[in-house]
């Protein structure tokens, strides 16, 4: 092996050493949970078209139980989601103040483009405008913890 090779793989070798996978610390959480409210996520100023009924929350949840179910449960809240303990990074409750805080415009640019590389699809394309800020009015309004029991999926 000639010498820039070692170097280069030495340095591999390090920053192989260098990767573990750990929890992120409380400043690096802090941090990018700053950067994804204020920097990454759009549509901050967006206001929801569909106002809160009755009906356009049954059409949330309708929606919701289509594409979102399998990873954050009925409720949201990653209740009966089996793999839930295994998914890095982890999938967050809804109802948790971290996704709580985003405004109605920052959820549906969240919804249509997902959130890249965690693993949340965006679904542009695949539900409407309607269905995806009827999903909007769902979530500020979601159903208490385990009360919607396990996701069917997860029953069989």
């Amino acid at each position: 092996m000639r010498p820039p090779q070692i170097t280069i793989a030495a340095i591999c070798l390090l920053g192989l050493a260098g990767c573990k996978a750990s929890p992120p610390s409380r400043f690096e959480t802090s941090t990018i949970t700053f950067a994804k409210h204020h920097i990454f996520i759009g549509n901050k100023d967006q206001k929801n078209p569909i106002p809160y009924t009755h009906q356009n929350w049954e059409d949330g949840k309708e929606a919701f139980s289509h594409y979102c179910v399998a990873c954050h449960g009925t409720d949201g809240q990653n209740t009966g989601v089996p793999f839930i303990d295994h998914i890095s990074p982890p999938i967050p409750s809804l109802a948790s103040a971290e996704v709580q805080r985003y405004t109605d415009g920052q959820l549906k640019w969240i919804l249509d483009n997902g959130i890249r590389p965690s693993g949340m699809p965006g679904s542009q394309g695949t539900l409407s405008d309607d269905e995806l800020w009827s999903i909007v009015v769902y979530l500020r309004h979601l159903p208490p913890a385990g009360s919607q029991g396990t996701p069917e999926m997860y029953t069989h």
